[in-house]
């Protein structure tokens, strides 16, 4: 404990020297949870915490010299400077990382803990977070998601009673935050988390409720915070007695008492302590930053090889749905690790039917439904495939991700970059979006633009069956994680499905028709509109080539390079999103700069006018882009009759 104390206030020494760069959270004063958690936890088990995370990393067993130089974003730090102080990671120790999201962690921590019950290995999770990360949805889904289903994960709450610069009391009604925790069925006690042997007893004992298989247990450990919220945090806002109360809950003086320690011994420790860590400091001081070489590197994993070519696979007539619906059973089956789960996929299949009878062939343990709660869905399939698992987790439409997006945006794209591929995150995520006839303004969106702004994440949009089938497959068996888009209004649209097992990795366009005269550029729903306007602009004596993207990230520049090239420069990007930001703009702004010699004119792009889209089918109809409009721009293109010239 006066190896963590001392730790942090080097570090508070380090940053005002001007050594580390933006905020440090510290954990002085709580030093005796992370030191009593893991005096009775097994090597196997992991930890996950909040930003004020430094003593859990130590009492995990991170080397605190690299654990020093990461905090000061050094090239010798335990991530190489990617992550700083509030999202440090030692995966090598079972400390699998702080994270700077308030309670975005536990859902993370529910899924290892599924993981482990999955893979029957008796290991536990432990989740740190403070009393304010108690009112993030976040942290209620988590819990309901791990009583659902019985996980071996511990819920520790370390309440210091601040939730930031703000008292927990002028926030929450009731003075014990563990009663939440009953009121979900789960098992939860208070304990004093200022005394390191009342913190070791209740782990200890939480620990093994979780090995039993009856977890999981919420632990409240009241404790106290001996500084600021950060480390420039002067604490205006506090009060003096407020501040003295707190040290006189020292866990260091407590120990003392505890374990009848001498004075004289005390200060040898202290002495001791404070040699090695300015022996650390000075190193830290010494060190290089991060080489700028590499800053590009680790945010997907090296390039898979090609399949090797097999002879055409048979194939039959299968609708789009059914046809996703081969590809997750065929996973299924060659892959133990794949998990199928979401709202309503198991005995009803989901909204459309698409997962139907999965279950009943691969069991309750692999094909599950799960509370409404996608913050949890998410979160427990970033956790169970850092963990080794394969989760494929449906959200049941696509408007309803933005209720959950931290799980994409914050945690599943930064898995691999910041821990520089010693963990990743291989989940696939399956949604379904777009318009059909009586949908609202809440179940009507196009989201790929917002998904495929994100670096570290791979959004695919299959256009046909063949493409529903190939690319699910191609997403289970990526490295990284993949969001697949599906459109509702294609489910029952029927092709020709080649079966067989995987035909293709993730990325890669499909020129769908050929022709000099003008370009299409679309995806998803819009590539049978551009196919039905090739069509009529062949009778009318226009060749259109018609290209379908169907992976947005990643983009196949290439490909927009040939058909640029091939027709002229005469471009047209369709889609069904919004027109203003959707991601026809970022192909149009790539052409543009990439290949503005070839343009015979500017790129014209058609998408859905910039309104929330109404449900009565004629006003939708009036909106959607069709063929039409297609037709109509190609023209324009073919005579060169640009607006405004």
């Amino acid at each position: 404990m006066a190896f963590i104390r001392q730790f942090e206030e080097k570090v508070l020494e380090l940053g005002q020297e001007g050594h580390v760069a933006g905020s440090v959270h510290l954990c002085l004063g709580q030093e005796a949870i992370p030191v009593g958690a893991m005096s009775v936890l097994e090597p196997t088990d992991k930890v996950f915490s909040t930003y004020r995370g430094h003593g859990w990393a130590l009492a995990c067993g991170a080397d605190p010299l690299a654990l020093m130089a990461e905090i000061a974003q050094r090239a010798d730090g335990v991530n190489g400077g990617r992550a700083g102080s509030p999202m440090l990671s030692v995966p090598d120790v079972g400390f699998m990382g702080e994270n700077s999201i308030i309670g975005a962690g536990l859902p993370i921590a529910a899924g290892v803990a599924m993981a482990n019950q999955m893979q029957e290995n008796g290991s536990v999770v432990l989740a740190s977070l403070g009393d304010g990360a108690m009112n993030q949805g976040g942290t209620t889904e988590a819990m309901i998601f791990a009583a659902a289903r019985n996980l071996p994960v511990i819920f520790a709450c370390e309440n210091n009673g601040w939730a930031e610069m703000t008292p927990t009391s002028a926030t929450t009604r009731g003075e014990h935050l563990a009663r939440r925790g009953q009121g979900l069925g789960i098992e939860s006690h208070i304990v004093d988390g200022n005394d390191p042997v009342a913190v070791a007893e209740a782990v200890e004992k939480a620990a093994a409720v979780c090995r039993s298989g009856a977890g999981p247990v919420l632990l409240e450990f009241k404790t106290a915070r001996l500084s600021g919220h950060y480390n420039k945090d002067i604490q205006h806002y506090r009060p003096a007695e407020d501040i003295e109360a707190a040290q006189a809950e020292d866990p260091l003086l407590r120990l003392r008492d505890l374990e009848n320690i001498p004075a004289e011994d005390a200060q040898r420790i202290e002495q001791e302590v404070a040699e090695e860590m300015n022996s650390l400091a000075e190193k830290v001081r010494q060190m290089s930053a991060p080489p700028v070489g590499d800053v590009l590197e680790h945010l997907y994993a090296p390039e898979l090889p090609a399949l090797e070519h097999k002879p055409d696979a048979p194939s039959k007539d299968l609708a789009y749905g059914r046809a996703v619906n081969e590809a997750l059973k065929d996973a299924l089956k060659r892959r133990e690790e794949v998990l199928v789960y979401g709202e309503d996929i198991a005995v009803a299949g989901g909204v459309f039917g698409v997962t139907r009878g999965l279950q009943k062939e691969f069991g309750e343990q692999r094909v599950f439904d799960t509370p409404i709660a996608e913050t949890a869905i998410l979160g427990s399939a970033v956790g169970a495939a850092i963990a080794g698992m394969k989760p494929v987790v449906e959200i049941m439409w696509a408007d309803f991700v933005f209720v959950a997006l931290d799980q994409i945006v914050n945690q599943a794209s930064n898995v691999r970059y910041v821990n520089r591929s010693k963990i990743h995150a291989p989940m696939v995520i399956r949604m379904q979006q777009g318009v059909t006839p009586g949908s609202c303004a809440q179940h009507s969106q196009s989201v790929e633009a917002i998904l495929s702004h994100v670096p570290g994440i791979k959004v695919g949009l299959p256009g046909t069956p063949q493409d529903a089938y190939a690319m699910t497959l191609a997403a289970i068996e990526d490295p990284d994680p993949v969001v697949l888009i599906e459109h509702r209004s294609m489910y029952q649209d029927t092709g020709k499905v080649a079966l067989g097992g995987p035909s293709e990795r993730v990325g890669g366009a499909a020129l769908r028709r050929d022709g000099a005269d003008v370009a299409i550029i679309t995806w998803g729903p819009m590539v049978a509109a551009a196919l039905e306007a090739a069509e009529q602009l062949s009778a009318q004596g226009i060749e259109a080539s018609v290209l379908d993207l169907r992976w947005l990230r990643p983009l196949d520049d290439d490909a927009i390079e040939a058909v640029v090239a091939r027709s002229g420069g005469r471009v047209i990007v369709a889609h069904q999103a919004f027109q203003t930001g959707g991601f026809g703009a970022e192909v149009s702004a790539r052409i543009t700069e990439k290949h503005f010699s070839e343009l015979a004119g500017p790129v014209l792009r058609i998408g859905t006018p910039d309104v929330r889209m109404p449900s009565a089918p004629s006003l939708q109809e009036e909106l959607l882009p069709n063929s039409a409009d297609i037709v109509r721009a190609a023209q324009r293109l073919a005579s060169h009759s640009f607006a405004g010239r």
